[in-house]
């Protein structure tokens, strides 16, 4: 794919400049009509707080990772040495 040149590079840049600026007074509006909105954490994560109840305190609770049971586990394991040995049985 050929570079676009330096002149479209620099319009871009200055695009997005204003959008920036644009963004940035449409932000300012919004906590000057709606204060309590600036002392909302801002989730720094790509993933922010999708799937995160919040605590008491308004602050996320961290994620808990689900564990399996030995019998959930058994039952994964068996089901896999099936699969494989039919993997292998089909390539032979």
């Amino acid at each position: 794919m050929p570079r676009p040149s330096s002149s479209i590079l620099d319009l871009a840049r200055r695009g997005a400049e204003v959008r920036w600026n644009e963004l940035q007074s449409e932000l300012a509006g919004l906590l000057k009509a709606f204060p309590d909105l600036r002392s909302r954490t801002i989730p720094t994560t790509r993933q922010g707080n999708r799937g995160q109840a919040a605590s008491d305190n308004g602050t996320p609770r961290k994620a808990r990772r689900r564990s399996m049971s030995p019998a959930a586990r058994r039952a994964v394991s068996v089901r896999m040495k099936k699969y494989w040995a039919a993997r292998r049985k089909e390539k032979a």
